[in-house]
């Protein structure tokens, strides 16, 4: 005799059968491997872009803003269209980790191919050609100077520095700042981020009493914010002065 389980038992039972249904739907794009549908979080499965806060090297060897760049042209690209994403697990953030179609596209391999985004290999080798032709191509990043996003988040005097350029003899100062840093990344992003004595999040505005106040400093969590939007999508809320 076969027993038939409710499903909810049968979750329990395969913890992975949670995570089968797909998330459909338009898709609003937080960081060039980061979206929402909905209320779903999702980090796109495979590969590694930079943070909206990344500093590159253009193909002049000046600083820029590759993090908000790769997150933009996403938006360009994807927003607006229709989204489906096969969630395969959740990180340890609470996000779906999930490879994700857009119209039908793979929009992993779209952000590799493109430069905006590196094949991560200790998930899945699928994108590894891709990496290869956006470097051949100079596409992207590759047209620059800059750091795997993953070295940037550990960066150290001794992390690769990978691009088309050859880096200036100060470029690991340079590649190793962040929009966090004293001066702000683009004129485009002036929205100060700092953290309060009770561990909240708060954004000024130029127009808020206390900007001139907030030092900006990596080491006490403060960031630049190109839009408000995307600052209270980071968790913060606008200060009440």
């Amino acid at each position: 005799m076969i027993r038939q389980f409710p499903i909810a038992v049968l979750l329990l039972i395969v913890p992975s059968l949670a995570w089968a249904a797909d998330i459909t739907g338009e898709a609003k794009v937080r960081e060039g491997d980061v979206v929402t549908i909905g209320t779903s979080r999702i980090r796109l499965l495979g590969i590694d872009a930079p943070s909206v806060d990344q500093l590159c090297l253009n193909t002049g060897g000046e600083r820029w803003t590759c993090g908000v760049a790769a997150r933009d042209e996403l938006a360009r690209h994807a927003e607006g269209k229709s989204w489906t994403c096969h969630v395969e697990r959740t990180d340890r953030r609470g996000r779906s980790v999930a490879r994700c179609e857009v119209d039908g596209e793979d929009i992993q391999k779209w952000l590799v191919r493109s430069g905006w985004a590196l094949a991560y290999v200790r998930t899945t080798r699928d994108y590894e050609a891709d990496e290869a032709a956006a470097r051949e191509a100079k596409a992207g990043m590759w047209q620059g100077a800059f750091i795997a996003p993953w070295d940037w988040r550990v960066r150290n005097k001794k992390t690769a520095i990978l691009g088309a350029v050859t880096p200036p003899d100060n470029a690991h100062v340079i590649l190793m700042a962040s929009a966090s840093g004293e001066v702000a990344p683009s004129p485009d992003c002036t929205i100060k981020g700092n953290v309060n004595s009770a561990g909240e999040c708060i954004y000024h505005t130029p127009r808020s009493r206390w900007y001139a106040q907030i030092r900006m400093r990596i080491a006490k969590g403060t960031r630049w914010f190109c839009s408000v939007e995307e600052a209270e999508a980071a968790g913060c809320r606008e200060t009440k002065r």
